[in-house]
């Protein structure tokens, strides 16, 4: 894990002949700085990326790359019945009413315009089908062809590279300069030969990443997670976080995050919770099942972490199997040795060091339909023969940071906003509320994408000499 630069907060302009100017500066070229400058270039808004990796991947490459969104063109092509309230209800039971009510409401109602102006630039989405993401009342994940976080991030980057918006990889920023009303007039990157070079801005958005991967700021905030196997991007430094405090920003929901229960051991591969919807079950090395899997992965991996070894056993049958198949990370899993095929019980506890009697009461004990008194639910019946990967419990990415209003803009301690800076994506609270229990599946890149969007429509409102009143009337909107 990388250690995060210092931030360094300078007054006035740099000191240079000739500072480029642009409209928008976007720190970070993941899902959220790369829909942003789609939707700026649509509205003829130039903007420039700078990106600290010599090719854009960040925490969205590492992902399923699926995306929640509720009224896309694509769900009402698939005649589902949704909404952005439905959406919102479903993030707000998830997070027992925590999650921050007015990005609830915003990120909603931005999901599917979001994916529609994904897909006007060449992105080719479809729905998943055949099973429910825990949490979700109807069927609204979207995903590419490919299923992965990495296609995502490469069908993003061509999108990006069609339109006039240059991305600066291998940049640095280390410099932010702001001038005596607290606008950021500038920023400074170190360039890959090691030079400082400054770009003036009329709006800087961070759309950079979280902080999973700062050792240090995961002690403080996720002492749960802090030795658990980091599966995100260690990029995911905590600058964003970092530049905040040094402006004097308000941040919110630092002890929220998106873990997860099925990474593969010791193959460091993400086993699709898909295993587990359709009828999967996880098993500790005593032989028994251990919490309620339907509730989510992300409060899944501290229940795995808390099993004898810090492991459990996703176990299904040759059903759930065809399906995970289907998935490329579930395929790469396979090839590369997690999965066990045993074809019965005895041969099933003897991979997972288990006694067989206990493991055959177990596997007996499900009933399709209901919930037991300990609060395991009951899943499908399995039939052999049976397959097995061995998982534990991992930190993916973190869903708090610089406290935001539903224009993503960066707001003080008394909740007023900075004048031109904006946030969002892992730099900015999520909709997670502040519990590991609070993520709803796909709510990372639900926050990247709507984000993007919103702060995109932020900025093209501001410099198109949109009112703050306008701003604070539209906000007024979102909330009702």
């Amino acid at each position: 894990m990388s250690a995060p630069l210092a931030p360094v907060i300078r007054k006035g302009r740099p000191p240079v002949d000739d500072l480029p100017q642009l409209s928008v500066v976007i720190v970070g070229a993941g899902a959220c700085g790369l829909t942003a400058a789609l939707v700026l270039q649509d509205a003829g808004i130039d903007c420039v990326l700078l990106e600290r990796d010599a090719v854009p991947s960040g925490s969205t490459a590492l992902s399923s790359g699926f995306i929640p969104a509720a009224g896309s063109e694509v769900q009402q092509a698939a005649g589902i019945d949704d909404s952005p309230a439905q959406f919102a209800h479903d993030i707000l039971r998830k997070t027992e009413g925590t999650a921050a009510a007015h990005l609830v409401d915003a990120y909603a109602r931005a999901s599917g315009p979001a994916m529609d102006a994904l897909a006007r630039h060449g992105l080719t989405f479809e729905i998943l089908d055949g099973f429910l993401y825990p949490g979700h009342s109807v069927r609204r994940m979207h995903s590419l062809p490919e299923r992965t976080g990495a296609a995502l991030m490469a069908a993003l980057e061509r999108a990006v590279q069609a339109t006039d918006a240059p991305v600066l990889t291998r940049t640095v920023v280390r410099e932010l300069w702001i001038d005596d009303d607290g606008r950021v007039s500038a920023v400074g990157g170190v360039r890959p030969d090691g030079a400082m070079e400054y770009l003036g801005c009329d709006m800087l958005l961070l759309a950079c990443n979280g902080f999973g991967g700062n050792a240090t700021l995961r002690a403080e905030w996720l002492p749960e997670m802090a030795q658990a196997v980091y599966g995100g991007h260690e990029g995911n430094d905590g600058s964003a976080l970092l530049w905040g405090q040094a402006l004097g920003a308000a941040q919110a929901d630092l002890g929220g995050y998106q873990g997860h229960g099925s990474w593969a051991t010791p193959h460091g591969v993400l086993i699709s919770w898909a295993v587990i919807m359709d009828g999967g079950v996880q098993i500790n090395r005593n032989g028994k099942r251990f919490h309620d899997e339907t509730h989510g992965y992300s409060e899944a991996a501290v229940n795995v972490l808390a099993q004898p070894g810090g492991v459990a056993w996703n176990v299904f049958d040759a059903q759930t199997l065809a399906l995970a198949r289907t998935f490329p990370d579930f395929q790469a899993a396979e090839a590369a040795g997690a999965l066990k095929t045993c074809g019965d019980i005895d041969a099933l506890a003897a991979v997972i060091g288990c006694d067989a009697q206990t493991l055959r009461t177990t596997l007996n004990e499900i009933v399709p339909g209901g919930t037991a008194d300990d609060g395991r639910r009951f899943a499908r019946t399995l039939s052999a023969p049976y397959y097995a990967v061995k998982v534990t419990g991992a930190l993916f990415h973190t869903q708090g940071g610089l406290d935001i209003d539903a224009h993503c803009r960066v707001l003080r301690p008394d909740g007023k906003p900075f004048p031109n800076l904006l946030a969002a994506g892992g730099a900015a609270r999520g909709v997670s509320g502040n519990a590991v229990w609070g993520y709803l599946s796909g709510n990372g890149l639900l926050s990247a994408v709507a984000g993007g969007y919103l702060a995109a429509k932020t900025a093209i409102d501001a410099l198109s000499g949109a009112s703050a009143s306008a701003l604070a009337t539209q906000s007024k909107e979102i909330s009702e």
